[in-house]
């Protein structure tokens, strides 16, 4: 098993974390838990799983992953388990993933019968890893006598609130994050913009971000997100992978970078104006680093999502710009694979955010805000983790809010 120490400042628990669980399954008279969210794996195991992989949790003892047989050997090396916890699947006979995981609850534990905790439910997160119907009807037919009840929110209401060492991940992730921001704007600076293309900041960035540390730009939407132009401002004003356009002078530009350090996440978004600024464009700019300031100002332990974009949406219409806003102010975030959540997404839409979820201290969100007014081809964005405090909120990238004008 490997271990950290504990003046690491990016120390993390794992067996407290792992015995948090057995006592959620032993108090819901779960025997098995049968993990297969990317967001739970990396939450227990420490290591990246790309590959569908799936862990089993006894009610005693070290977990067990199985994951696709030509990633095992480097999830082993990742992790704190050892490699005789961390188990190859293929496409065998007797080996698929399905007989694997089943004989390994019959004949290594020693269980017949019981409650499987699974994973189930739905996601607007492509890689969320629920059970698939069809896994599902399987492992129910191999595993006759036992009965499979959704359990995902053991580890859920466990991984909302961060402990000190995935804090420092954070801010460390964040940290990287705000090397890539510089060197995109040493590179636009001074007429450096003139004929250099979206694809090209985006690799400026993540080139940057690699050397810092970061290793992967952990974004579903197209690793970093770069938009100019006419695309700043496509309605939602969000997800604008890349793409060869050439700036142009009087484009708005949008850079919105990711990192990760340790399956820490970070993610920040930048705006400029190219080559000149309209009194327009100005406006907008202010209005956007208005509503964005306050919105900071609003976070703390106590509010909610619904309270916080109340007060917004009211300022954004006091000053006539409420158009041009979509009404949500943050999306979750947490280790790799849980991207989405806010909360224990228990409000009146099932797994979707809960409006009247209520923040608490060491919760991480991203906030997250898009003004776009498509008729005039002008947009922002604005997205940096949040650490939520009593009294107020850490933004973690440091980065500055800022609409700046590159000439």
């Amino acid at each position: 098993m490997k271990k950290t120490t504990l003046n690491d400042p990016y120390f993390i628990d794992f067996p407290h974390r792992l015995s948090q669980i057995q006592e959620k399954m032993a108090a819901e008279d779960i025997d098995v838990y049968l993990g297969s969210r990317l967001r739970t794996l990396s939450w227990i195991t420490d290591a990246f799983c790309p590959w569908r992989s799936y862990i089993v949790i006894p009610a005693h003892g070290l977990p067990t992953v199985f994951t696709f047989v030509i990633d095992a050997a480097r999830v082993a090396d990742d992790s704190w388990l050892d490699e005789d916890h961390v188990l190859g699947y293929a496409p065998l006979g007797g080996m698929d993933q399905i007989t694997q995981i089943s004989d390994f609850i019959r004949d290594t534990l020693g269980l017949h019968k019981g409650h499987i905790g699974v994973e189930n439910g739905m996601s607007n997160y492509l890689p969320e890893g629920n059970l698939t119907h069809y896994e599902h009807e399987c492992f129910k037919e191999s595993l006759s006598g036992f009965s499979l009840v959704n359990a995902h929110h053991i580890i859920d209401s466990l991984s909302i609130i961060k402990d000190q060492g995935t804090i420092n991940r954070f801010r460390e992730a964040s940290r990287i994050v705000d090397k890539g921001h510089r060197a995109v704007k040493g590179a636009i600076s001074h007429g450096g913009w003139k004929g250099m293309t979206e694809t090209e900041i985006a690799g400026i960035a993540a080139l940057a971000m690699r050397r810092a540390g970061s290793v992967w730009e952990w974004s579903f939407t197209g690793g970093n997100e770069i938009a100019s132009g006419y695309r700043t401002g496509l309605a939602g004003g969000a997800c604008t992978p890349a793409t060869t356009r050439k700036l142009k002078a009087g484009d708005g530009l949008m850079v919105d970078i990711h990192a990760m350090f340790k399956l820490a996440l970070g993610d920040h978004s930048h705006n400029y104006l190219i080559g000149r600024a309209t009194k327009r464009q100005l406006w907008h700019a202010r209005n956007f680093l208005d509503i964005v300031s306050g919105t900071l100002k609003a976070y703390k332990a106590g509010a909610s999502p619904v309270s916080i974009a109340e007060e917004m949406m009211d300022f954004a219409e006091t000053r006539g710009f409420s158009e041009f806003m979509v009404p949500g102010f943050e999306h979750g975030i947490g280790m790799m694979g849980d991207e989405w959540r806010i909360g224990m997404n228990d409000g009146p839409m099932p797994y979707w955010t809960n409006p009247d979820h209520t923040y608490r201290e060491n919760e991480i969100v991203i906030c997250a805000m898009q003004y776009a007014c498509p008729q005039e081809d002008t947009g922002f964005r604005y997205e940096n983790p949040i650490l939520i405090g009593k009294d107020g909120c850490e933004p973690l990238s440091r980065f500055g809010l800022k609409v700046e004008v590159i000439e």
